[in-house]
């Protein structure tokens, strides 16, 4: 999950210096603070690289994110601007949360990032210290929980998604999201205790997900390199371009397409940059025209009108597939409560997936 700029800046810069650090930059580990600076003393344009101002970055759930900044200096000779209105050169700083290595394998997480980087796919891999690194600052609007709904904005993702999904990234082809789903289970089942394992049904789980591959697996698998946490913090928009960045790759894998974009819409319920982020609106759920709409341009690469028929078996497929979602994430949910100390209510997001896939499950087996 990611983190983004807070808006409104209530959170002021801190400045530092190398040696002397306040929170929040105290947040930052000694290793970071001396690859910021060598990072910094390699920079001409950098006024003075001791000078670092961090700045905590909103949302995040599985990292503490920061950006790192610095002043910049002038063309020789020319008088100094006021500090307001002189330019900064920035970094972000991505420090890794405890128990991640439970979700994924941060070395294959790290050469995915850097892979993407050579596809001019996302930022550009700086520098890494022992329990993080260091990337690339892109200037951009992260999207907001509203923009998913934008029609305009919507199309835009839909076509940055199918770019993403025909991206030819190394390693196995193999669908991974019920392998993912099945250690998840084991994890989650190691970690709860009796009354909550029994509150979340885990004993049921392991048929749901067999009947579950079985029931998608039938149908006609489409498979990309998929995102698998397409939500509105891991997608930027240069607003004068109207380009796409997607980023944080975390949980990227092979997997079929219908999964992404299902993941994508269940997303759509999901503000979490409100005073409850871990509250879901499912009204805020994309009703069928607007999912139509979405395939429509998903599929739309020769600029011709998709079949209907293919446009009506995606859409079928996607409706299943969001069962597998609210188990990923309801799952995710459950081992994070008890790894994570982030200041996020998991355990009740957990319960809110688990309830929609009960839900959901009950509607398209009646």
């Amino acid at each position: 999950m990611v983190a983004i700029e807070n808006q409104n800046q209530s959170q002021a810069a801190v400045a530092v210096a190398a040696e002397a650090v306040p929170a929040p930059a105290s947040r930052i580990p000694r290793e970071a603070r001396r690859l910021l600076h060598e990072l910094a003393a390699a920079w001409a344009d950098v006024a003075d690289c001791r000078a670092l101002e961090v700045v905590p970055l909103k949302g995040a759930m599985t990292n503490e994110v920061y950006q790192a900044r610095w002043l910049t200096a002038g063309p020789a000779g020319q008088k100094e601007e006021p500090r307001a209105e002189r330019e900064v050169r920035k970094v972000l700083v991505r420090i890794y949360g405890d128990g991640v290595d439970l979700f994924f394998d941060r070395e294959d997480e790290v050469r995915t990032f850097e892979c993407m980087s050579r596809h001019g796919q996302g930022p550009r891999l700086l520098g890494r210290f022992p329990n993080g690194r260091v990337e690339e600052f892109i200037h951009a609007r992260t999207l907001s929980a509203a923009d998913l709904r934008d029609p305009e904005i919507s199309a835009l993702v839909a076509s940055k998604l199918r770019e993403f999904h025909n991206l030819d990234m190394p390693g196995p082809k193999s669908v991974l999201i019920w392998d993912r789903l099945r250690n998840w289970l084991r994890t989650a089942k190691s970690l709860c205790p009796p009354e909550e394992a029994k509150e979340f049904r885990l004993d049921s789980l392991e048929n749901q997900i067999t009947a579950l591959e079985n029931e998608c697996s039938g149908d006609y698998q489409w498979i990309g390199f998929c995102h698998n946490d397409l939500q509105y913090g891991n997608i930027m928009i240069d607003e004068e371009t109207n380009v796409l960045t997607i980023i944080d790759y975390e949980y990227a894998s092979f997997n079929p397409v219908a999964y992404d974009i299902a993941n994508h819409f269940c997303e759509m319920a999901a503000d979490y940059h409100s005073s409850k982020p871990h509250i879901l609106d499912y009204s805020r759920y994309p009703d069928v025209d607007e999912q139509k709409r979405f395939v429509k341009t998903y599929l739309n690469i020769s600029g011709e009108e998709p079949d209907a028929e293919v446009v009506e078996n995606l859409l079928q497929s996607i409706e299943k597939h969001t069962l597998a979602s609210h188990l990923v994430w309801g799952l995710w949910g459950i081992i994070s409560d008890h790894v994570n100390d982030i200041d996020f209510d998991y355990k009740e997001y957990a319960r809110q997936r688990f309830e929609q896939y009960w839900h959901k499950s009950a509607i398209l087996t009646s």
